[in-house]
């Protein structure tokens, strides 16, 4: 989540201080109007580059960590079946050996 944060405040700075030099080269460009519009839109073309790569790289981050914590996940999923498993094998077998005194001690019952 942290970083989700960063990233918003980094796209965001880079958005307002695109916004400010935009501005401000306009208003104090030394250039025709139409050579002052191609720059700004080469500039902002450049920017939309820059800021693909960034987002591009960000979502390769995400997924790395996504996949991390989804084998994370898997092997403890693995980890509480093992868990589960010996529990079940440890229960049936004591009710095993209940039921077969239980029958035994039927057995001598009757006999007598």
């Amino acid at each position: 989540m942290d970083n989700s944060n960063n990233t918003g405040k980094i796209v965001g700075s880079l958005v307002v201080g695109a916004l400010v030099g935009a501005t401000l080269g306009v208003l104090f460009a030394p250039h025709k109007g139409t050579r002052t519009r191609s720059m700004i839109s080469d500039g902002a073309e450049d920017m939309a580059k820059d800021l693909k790569k960034k987002m591009s790289r960000e979502a390769k981050d995400f997924k790395k960590m996504v996949s991390k914590d989804a084998k994370m996940l898997k092997n403890k999923a693995a980890e509480l079946e093992e868990l589960v498993e010996g529990k079940f094998e440890s229960v049936s077998s004591s009710l095993k050996d209940k039921a077969t005194a239980l029958l035994n001690m039927n057995a001598d019952h009757v006999a007598k």
